[in-house]
């Protein structure tokens, strides 16, 4: 019996050595915080010209509250970082709500296209209806626009069933849960775990670098951006943003 104990604390142990973010037990004063609690300085809200007045990005309560749950006629809306990342380990909470339906997601190495009124760029989703897809990777690249991870085919979209390990997903119902996420891109290498399970495990030379991502200059380098999905009634926040940058 002490034996099949021992094993299987064994098992637990391995297991979350091998899905967990490799930085987890890195000092606080390694990381740099992107959000100041108070105010979106650092950010900047990028959408086509009749979605400028509409105030869908805020801060509440000390987070970045996104909201367009009364106003949904909207194309895409981001907010996105003024600085470019090449090298990083980003982390941040969030927090997402049953009564929401709409989609969400953070940008990485990504651009935005004035003129077009597009954002170029890989993206972790963040999808609270159905939550099992939930840090998967979605590519919103003008040419590409597919899930890139799990590699799929740009007509076909993702079920339940390539979902794997099952998720651990809160509502702010939930004793007023957040969740955690957490994404590496070093390279062409990017992963994305969901409150410590390791959903994306992406290698992506040849596709981020391919002739697509070059012309749009994504892929490599670029911003940040948290997103509100066009057409879509969304309340979600967002807080304890930081980021480690990698050589």
């Amino acid at each position: 019996m002490r034996s099949f104990v021992f094993s299987g604390l064994l098992f637990i142990v391995l297991t979350a050595a091998l899905t967990s973010p490799p930085w987890s037990q890195e000092t606080a004063n390694e990381w740099r915080p992107l959000f100041n609690g108070h105010d979106l300085s650092g950010w900047s809200v990028r959408c086509k010209p009749e979605d400028r007045e509409a105030a869908y990005w805020t801060v509440e309560d000390g987070a970045i509250a996104a909201n367009s749950m009364e106003r949904p006629e909207h194309d895409y809306v981001w907010l996105m970082s003024d600085a470019e990342y090449h090298n990083f380990r980003l982390r941040f909470k969030f927090q997402a709500y049953v009564a929401s339906p709409g989609n969400s997601g953070v940008q990485i190495r990504s651009r935005y296209d004035n003129e077009a009124g597009w954002l170029d760029g890989p993206q972790i989703d963040i999808h609270p209806p159905a939550p099992w897809r939930t840090g998967m990777m979605w590519d919103e690249t003008r040419g590409v626009q597919r899930w890139i991870f799990p590699d799929l085919p740009k007509d076909k979209w993702v079920d339940e069933s390539m979902a794997q390990p099952p998720r651990v997903f809160y509502y702010a119902k939930d004793d007023n849960r957040w969740n955690e996420m957490e994404v590496m891109a070093d390279g062409w290498d990017v992963k994305a775990w969901l409150n410590g399970s390791l959903v994306t495990d992406f290698h992506g030379e040849g596709i981020l670098n391919d002739e697509a991502h070059q012309a749009h200059q994504v892929g490599e380098t670029g911003h940040l951006a948290f997103q509100i999905h066009t057409g879509d009634a969304l309340r979600i926040h967002f807080k304890d943003v930081e980021i480690f940058e990698l050589p």
